[in-house]
This record gives structure tokens, C-alpha cells and sequence, in this order.
């Protein structure tokens, strides 16, 4: 037996090995970032690192950094003297429960997150690795805007940003954290997004800011007041989610993605389901009064109808009148729109419209099925409605309801009126399957409303109008608005029990899932703006 004495490096191991240990330390300096005295400043803000940030959102050792060497090249006020790496934006990919996800951070300590040409370059370098991959893209946005000192390059670079967000739009998911300051320009990337997440106190997004508005209008607002988490969560709609702190957020993102598909070719991921499909909701009789004048939470029915009672409402305290979520129905991802009596008495208007209109087009575009669960008496009268554009805004949903290809499930719990009935789901707009229950009242008006039109000269002529009102209001009810008139003639498919509607409608799932249909050939549609 021979043995082979250690080799010496020579003088060419010696060298690339003296790069390598370079290398090592010019990675150590990226991670590193500015310093400890920034990260410091980053934390007394109440504010993450992009890489703390992206190592909440991804699965533990999972993140592959894209273009960590990155310096700009920009000369000029300084900044031939400071090139740090990477650029001011992390950018990269992860797992999230084991999926792929692409991601870019802004690094506020470096350039206080600004964006420059060579910063721009990374995030649409991601952004196509995202597109070509198939797979989400996470936006971690906390920049100071356009890199000033860079001019038109720093705006062309969010151009690029733009075009990329919209042709990647219906595509793969995509979803914008806001974790600190968004102005100008920079916001319209996260409104051209499908989902924006903001965090209460440090992430604003407004195109002027205040002192801009107190130049011009003599206006004096906060930061927070012009455009906080909760201004857009709850006045502008902007923003679908809202949070006290990073970490919720961040724990929020990975829960949506959960619910979604890596892109528009897939279906969403299903799950074990340990609630029997077939679990019975006798308490669904006791939540809905029989009285249509009665209010009641319908996010009460929801949490019985769906997997363990767990949804995630999106929008939640914007256009409250309106529910839209995401849960499970034995597995399943399923995405619900659903009239609130609670506000509003459940009426559509406009801000309902608009909200319920986006989300129904985000989950045709990624394959979630329908399910709509109607209380409606209407949309909302009024001078301010009329003006504001009802008709316009109410056709955003029609026109998204029509143009739904996926799985389309409407339940009638109570009332269903008008054009508001039509316009969510009806089976004459293309549902698949319609269900009732047995207090359904389906009409063109309610019973009061419409006997006033039909009847006016005989109950104006009676020796007792009131009498005869309520005579003819019974009349109506018996002949028009009984619970089988429209299953009668076939505008409802069944009148169901309450206690089984979970059953139903997951046995009305599983039968619809390998649906296909096809849209007429067309460049697009041109939907109502």
C-alpha cells in the first residue's frame, strides 16, 4: 500500500485562493451592509433590514441572492465616492411552504432605498426571472423614490418597473409590502400590483406629499393622515391589508400566497382537510332571521359554511357592505363575495363595486372558483351615488362577473333584488349553478316598493289605503315572491336546506373543477372605467 504525500499549493492555487478569501470578504461587506450605527438608526424606526425582512417571508435557509455585486456606475454629486453593493435593493428567490417565490427589497440605509439605474436594473431583472420561472413576485417596497441624483435615468428605470408589472398582470402573482415610505412615482407600482400589504405608523404612500399639498392647497396633513396604512386600508382602497408590525405582515403575505396559485396556469394549492365535508350547519337556520329588515353578520355564516371557519377577508374595512375573502371549502381555495347586512343593509355602491369588481377578476385570472352569497336590496339611491358614477362602477362588476371563465357558485340566503340580483352572479349572467334558500324573496323590488307602483290608484282610491297597501303588498308577496318562483322557472337550479349548504356546495365544487371555457377571440375586452 503506497500513500500519496499532501500536495503544496502553487503559486496558481495561491492566487485563486487569494481570491477566494476576496471574495468571501466582499460578500461579508454586502451583507453587511453600511454598517451597524444605520441598521441601528433602521431598528430605532421600528423598521426591519431588507434581509431580516425577506428572511421573515421565506422558508429558513432558502433565499438565493441575485446580483449581490451589483454597484451603479453613476458619477457626479458624490457618488463616485459611494458605491456600496447590491445597490440599495436585495433581490433574489426562496421557498415559501416549500414553493418558489421571487423577491426584492429595498435597503433604506443604503441611499435611503432610492432608486437609481443600476437598482432599477436588478428589480427588472427579478421581475423577468419571475415571469419566465412562473412563479410570485413579493415587492418589499421602502425607498425614498427616484435616486435625484441620477435625473431621467432613475425615472426610466421605474418605466421599466411598470411595463413589467403590467404585462406580468394576470399572469403570476404579484404583491406589494409596503414597510416604509412610497412616494411619487414609486406608488404606482404597487397599485398596478394584485395585493398591497401596509404596516400602521411606518409605511405611507401618497404621489405629494405634505409639504407639497401645503405649497399648493395651504393644506397642512401628516404624513400618516395623507396617506398611513389605514387612510388607504379604510378611505382610499388601496391598500387590502393592514397591520400593526412587521412580523404579522410578513406572516400574513406567506398565508395569502397560501391561496394561490405560482401563476395563471395552475390551479391553487389544495390542502388536508380534517372538517367532514359533509358537516352539518343547523345553527345557519338561527343566523339568518327570516325578516328582511333584520340585520345580521354574514361573516358568521361564512366562518360555518367554510374549512374550520378560517378566512382571510380581503379589503376588510374598506366597502364593508361588501365581503370579499379567501378560504377553504374541504381543501379547496375558494374565493367569496358576499353582501354585509350589518353595513349598509348589504346595498351595492359604488366603492362595493369597484372592490368586489377587482377581486373577482383577480381570482378568474388565477383560477380560484366563485362563490356568491347574496342578501342584496338594491344598489344605493342617491343625488351622490348618481353623480359619483353608479352606473358606470355597478357595470365594473357586472362586466367582471360575465367575463369569468372559472367555477361560478351563487346562493340566494335571503333577499335578492333588482339589478343588484343580476349583477352578482345571477344564472342569466353565466352562473353555473344557483341555490337558494327557503327564504329567498327574488324579485324586481321588494314587496312594499313595487305594490306602491303596481297598485297606486287602487290603494289611493281605497276608503283605507293602508288596508288596501297591505292587502295588495300580501297579494304581491303570494304571487311573485314566494321561495319556488324562480327555481319554478329555472333561474334557481335547487332550494336547498341551510344545514347542507356545506355539503352542497362542496359536492358542486368537486363537479366543476375540470370546467373549461372559452373566450371569444379579441385583442381584450374594453371594460367600463
Amino acid at each position: 500500500m503506497t500513500t500519496t504525500a499532501p500536495r503544496r499549493p502553487g503559486p496558481h492555487g495561491t492566487a485563486t485562493r487569494g481570491r477566494v478569501a476576496e471574495l468571501h470578504a466582499i460578500r461579508a461587506q454586502a451583507l453587511r451592509g453600511p454598517g451597524e450605527e444605520a441598521t441601528a438608526a433602521q431598528h430605532a424606526k421600528g423598521k426591519l433590514t431588507a434581509r431580516e425582512r425577506i428572511a421573515l417571508l421565506l422558508d429558513p435557509d432558502s433565499f438565493q441572492e441575485v446580483g449581490q455585486l451589483r454597484r451603479h456606475r453613476a458619477t457626479g454629486f458624490g457618488l463616485e465616492a459611494n458605491k456600496p453593493y447590491t445597490d440599495g435593493v436585495v433581490t433574489g428567490w426562496g421557498l415559501v411552504e416549500g414553493r418558489t417565490v421571487f423577491v426584492y427589497a429595498h435597503d433604506f440605509r443604503i441611499f435611503g432605498g432610492a432608486l437609481g439605474e443600476a437598482h432599477a436594473q436588478k428589480i427588472h431583472k427579478i421581475m423577468d426571472m419571475a415571469v419566465a420561472a412562473g412563479a410570485p413576485l413579493v415587492s418589499l417596497n421602502d425607498g425614498a423614490g427616484a435616486r435625484i441624483q441620477e435625473g431621467v435615468c432613475a425615472l426610466a428605470g421605474y418605466g421599466g418597473i411598470f411595463q413589467r408589472n403590467t404585462r406580468a398582470s394576470g399572469v403570476i402573482p404579484q404583491i406589494s409590502v409596503m414597510l416604509g415610505p412610497c412616494a411619487g412615482g414609486a406608488a404606482y407600482s404597487p397599485a398596478l400590483t394584485d395585493f398591497v400589504f401596509m404596516v400602521r405608523d411606518t409605511s405611507q404612500m401618497f404621489i405629494t406629499g405634505p409639504d407639497v399639498v401645503k405649497a399648493v392647497t395651504g393644506e397642512e396633513i401628516t404624513h400618516n393622515a395623507l396617506g398611513g396604512a389605514d387612510v388607504h386600508a379604510q378611505t382610499s382602497g388601496v391598500c387590502h391589508f393592514a397591520y400593526d408590525d412587521e412580523q404579522t405582515c410578513l406572516a400574513e403575505v406567506r398565508y395569502l400566497l397560501s391561496m394561490l396559485p405560482q401563476n395563471n396556469r395552475q390551479s391553487p394549492p389544495r390542502t388536508a382537510c380534517t372538517d367532514p365535508a359533509g358537516r352539518r350547519g343547523d345553527v345557519l337556520a338561527d343566523l339568518v332571521p327570516a325578516d328582511g329588515s333584520r340585520p345580521y353578520d354574514m361573516t358568521e355564516v361564512i366562518a360555518e359554511l367554510v374549512d374550520d371557519g378560517d378566512f382571510l377577508e380581503v379589503h376588510e374595512h374598506w366597502a364593508p357592505n361588501i365581503i370579499c375573502a379567501l378560504a377553504r371549502l374541504d381543501g379547496q381555495a375558494v374565493a367569496i363575495v358576499a353582501n354585509q347586512p350589518r353595513h349598509l343593509a348589504g346595498v351595492l355602491d359604488i366603492a362595493a363595486s369597484e372592490k368586489a369588481a377587482r377581486f373577482v377578476q383577480t381570482c378568474d385570472a388565477f383560477n380560484i372558483p366563485l362563490l356568491t352569497l347574496l342578501d342584496v336590496p338594491g344598489f344605493l339611491p342617491g343625488v351622490g351615488q348618481e353623480h359619483g358614477g353608479i352606473i358606470r362602477h355597478g357595470a365594473k362588476l357586472l362586466y367582471a362577473y360575465c367575463n369569468a371563465t372559472v367555477p361560478r357558485i351563487s346562493l340566494v340566503l335571503r333577499k335578492a333584488y333588482g339589478g343588484a340580483y343580476i349583477v352578482m352572479d345571477s344564472q342569466s349572467t353565466g352562473a353555473d349553478l344557483t341555490y337558494a334558500w327557503p327564504a329567498n324573496e327574488i324579485a324586481v323590488m321588494g314587496a312594499e316598493g313595487a305594490a306602491n307602483v303596481i297598485f297606486r290608484r287602487r290603494i289611493a282610491s281605497a276608503a283605507d289605503p293602508e288596508a288596501m297597501r297591505a292587502r295588495m303588498v300580501k297579494e304581491y308577496k303570494a304571487e311573485l315572491m314566494h321561495p319556488y318562483y324562480a327555481a319554478e322557472r329555472g333561474l334557481v337550479d335547487d332550494v336547498i336546506d341551510p344545514a347542507e349548504t356545506r355539503e352542497v356546495l362542496i359536492e358542486s365544487l368537486a363537479m366543476l373543477r375540470t370546467k373549461h371555457a372559452d373566450l371569444p377571440s379579441r385583442k381584450h375586452g374594453n371594460p367600463p372605467q
